[in-house]
């Protein structure tokens, strides 16, 4: 068994970003610019902007943040996109998930402009990506092939199984792996709440994804000897055990499936961290204009 290191590989595809951010500094005058709108106080959406923003001034990247509260109105929402669209200074723009209940996030999504959703959300992004045409990829499929790339990953001929059909990770993550691309050309298979028997199909994966929210969901009895495993799974419990006072699960059994594994992710320590890259890449093509002219 082999570690998936997101930690190493992030923090080498970031020096290798830095090094691009200087050159447009250099060339144009202006850092690349993030910009991330939060609405309300999740504990989580706090963490992951935070460290959205601090990994933006690592690189050399201006970030901004826009905050609302809970009670403000998807009209008022929905006006600051269209603002931040009109922008000429604004290569990126993100709108963290979940939303409160009275704000549609698909018509938040939609009202960003595809040239600046660098989260790879919008449906003319994800339209281009499932044709094989430029576009920004949503952040954590993005940052798993990379990682599977770093990696040497062979994944032509293989059996992709993937375990979840989230619009921002299962469904892009199947598309992007059957792709005629490195990595890609695999044979693919969806899993989710629905399907029978799913061990079945994971017992048959050469590359198994999985992002289905469930805390070791994936148990040793359920893959077969030499799969590469790619947890995508963030599952918090309280901890007494922990300095932060809670604990990070992924879906798979880690402790019982690493030993069949070929390769691995960890979690903390894996996906996550690819996912700020994700951002980050999708930020810096766009500030290059490599996506749209």
């Amino acid at each position: 068994m082999q570690l998936l290191d997101g930690k190493y590989v992030s923090e080498k595809l970031k020096v290798e970003i830095a090094e691009e951010a200087a050159k447009i500094l250099e060339k144009t005058g202006r850092k690349p610019h993030l910009v991330a709108v939060l609405v309300g106080h999740d504990g989580g959406s706090e963490t992951y902007v935070a460290s959205k923003m601090k990994n933006c001034e690592k690189v050399g990247f201006k970030s901004s943040l826009v905050r609302y509260e809970d009670d403000v109105t998807e009209e008022e929402l929905l006006k600051k996109v269209e603002e931040l669209n009109a922008d000429s200074d604004i290569d990126g723009i993100i709108v963290q998930l979940p939303l409160p209940k009275h704000i549609d996030p698909e018509k938040v999504t939609e009202r960003i402009d595809h040239r600046k959703d660098v989260d790879g959300f919008h449906p003319v992004n994800l339209g281009r990506m499932q044709r094989n045409l430029p576009s920004f990829i949503p952040a954590t499929p993005y940052g798993i092939t990379l990682m599977l790339k770093e990696y040497g990953i062979d994944t032509a001929g293989k059996h992709c199984v993937v375990v979840g059909r989230s619009n921002i990770v299962g469904s892009p993550m199947s598309i992007l792996m059957a792709r005629n691309t490195t990595p890609g050309n695999c044979t693919v298979t969806i899993c989710h709440s629905r399907t029978p028997d799913i061990k079945k199909f994971t017992l048959d994966a050469d590359i198994l994804i999985v992002a289905i929210g469930k805390k070791n969901f994936i148990t040793a009895d359920m893959v077969k000897d030499g799969v590469v495993v790619v947890d995508v799974g963030m599952n918090r419990e309280i901890s007494t055990t922990t300095k932060s006072g809670f604990k990070l699960y992924g879906d798979v059994d880690f402790e019982n499936v690493a030993p069949k594994s070929s390769w691995i992710t960890p979690v903390p320590g894996g996906v996550g961290l690819m996912t700020i890259v994700g951002l980050l890449k999708n930020t810096l093509a766009s500030a290059n204009k490599e996506v749209y002219k």
